[in-house]
């Protein structure tokens, strides 16, 4: 017999809030985290802004030497699950460690100090790279960290699927908890990749916003006038937890995983398929596999990147999949406040979609000014609104094909 699987405690690292009730808060209110890059000189790029997270202290998480052998992006991690287990109010002392998991990815990775070791090799020759390089940069490190600072023994995995990474990492654990395998799954997605060979690459491939001189409208998914995605850093963890375990504890039980569909675009290394078929055979795949029809579905986290052709494409993709309920579904793009936070997306937009079913509260797509009609659905315009819906389903589409979609749905006792 399957187990059920519900969300119980979350944890966010963000521009918009490194807290779960300011983040939440910043979402429904409207509010955008993007401002000029200050980690690096963008004098030279066409592109000089970002989500940057501030008032980040790791040592709030771990001491001095841990955070030196960290890069950025595990700190975040570390950061997230610590604070989505104490959201959950879940001991792992009080535990069977073996049957506590995690499954933690990220797009890319250490990016940041592989440039800082880089720099050292060119300049000072290669006894001056450090022997914590390697394990700094590898994107499983967050998982792997986050695993040995907790002590958890159970299953321990990293997705790597580029801006799907966050949602296949989500859903990966889910059916780990749903098969039996582990009572708690720690889960999502973390990056940290505003740095100078990212920003390089990314213009290069004129893929981000140049709208530089309103930073906190530059991001508009959806809008006419969108002209490129703009980056973002952070963490999304949620506790995934078997629902015996979970009320056996008297846990706060904030939604349930209820689906799960990915598939391959098999078309291009970064454009979608045309008409967003593998996006929409993705949502068709997670509402088969939560047992929902079409019209179930109130409100969609959309993958939403405020590029053209991704934008264009999962509004066509959410119309195949859904038909006329398309034009009844509440669709939101929260990328428009945070960035496109890249493997981190699908953590802290399932942590978005998980508290609009629990508070409900739609959260809007803010910048949303001028009407394309290629993108023709209810984008919650910016303003969030107070609708209380059964299910919805997030979606993380990424460079390579990789689409993915879970459906979460407020938690009912049977």
């Amino acid at each position: 017999m399957t187990k059920r699987v519900v969300i119980t405690g979350m944890g966010v690292i963000s521009p918009i809030g490194n807290d779960l009730s300011s983040f939440w808060n910043n979402v429904i209110t409207g509010q955008s985290g993007i401002q000029t890059v200050t980690r690096f000189d963008v004098s030279e790029y066409p592109t000089k802004i970002a989500g940057e997270v501030n008032d980040f202290d790791p040592e709030v998480y771990m001491d001095k030497k841990d955070v030196r052998r960290m890069d950025r992006f595990v700190q975040f991690a570390v950061g997230a699950a610590k604070d989505a287990l104490k959201h959950a109010d879940l001991d792992l002392t009080t535990m069977d460690r073996d049957r506590v998991g995690v499954y933690i990815g990220s797009g890319i990775g250490g990016l940041s100090t592989l440039e800082e070791e880089h720099r050292k090799l060119m300049e000072k020759g290669p006894r001056r790279v450090s022997p914590f390089f390697i394990p700094m940069m590898i994107p499983n490190m967050a998982a792997g960290q986050v695993s040995i600072s907790l002590g958890a023994k159970g299953p321990n995995s990293a997705a790597i699927s580029a801006c799907a990474t966050g949602t296949n990492a989500i859903g990966d654990a889910a059916k780990i908890v749903e098969r039996g395998e582990a009572d708690v799954m720690i889960a999502g997605g973390t990056e940290a990749t505003i740095t100078p060979m990212a920003f390089a690459g990314f213009c290069s491939a004129k893929a981000m916003s140049t709208h530089n001189e309103e930073p906190q409208k530059a991001s508009r998914p959806f809008d006419k006038e969108r002209d490129g995605f703009v980056m973002g850093e952070g963490a999304g963890v949620l506790i995934l937890e078997n629902l015996d375990h979970a009320l056996a504890r008297g846990a706060t039980i904030y939604a349930e995983v209820v689906g799960y569909g990915m598939t391959g675009d098999a078309h291009h290394l970064t454009s979608p398929a045309p008409e967003g078929e593998g996006a929409a055979r993705s949502m068709k795949r997670a509402l088969m596999s939560a047992g929902l029809a079409p019209e179930d579905i109130g409100y969609i986290n959309a993958h939403g990147t405020s590029t053209g052709p991704n934008d264009k494409f999962e509004t066509m993709a959410i119309k195949t999949t859904f038909g006329e309920h398309a034009y009844k579904l509440a669709v939101s793009s929260t990328k428009s406040m945070h960035g496109h936070m890249l493997g981190a997306a699908g953590g802290v937009e399932a942590i978005i979609t998980a508290l609009a079913l629990k508070e409900g509260i739609l959260p809007p797509t803010i910048n949303y000014e001028h009407p394309d009609p290629e993108c023709d659905l209810d984008y919650v315009p910016n303003e969030a609104r107070k609708v209380q819906v059964r299910a919805a389903l997030s979606n993380s589409l990424g460079f390579g094909g990789h689409n993915a979609t879970i459906v979460l749905k407020s938690y009912e006792e049977l």
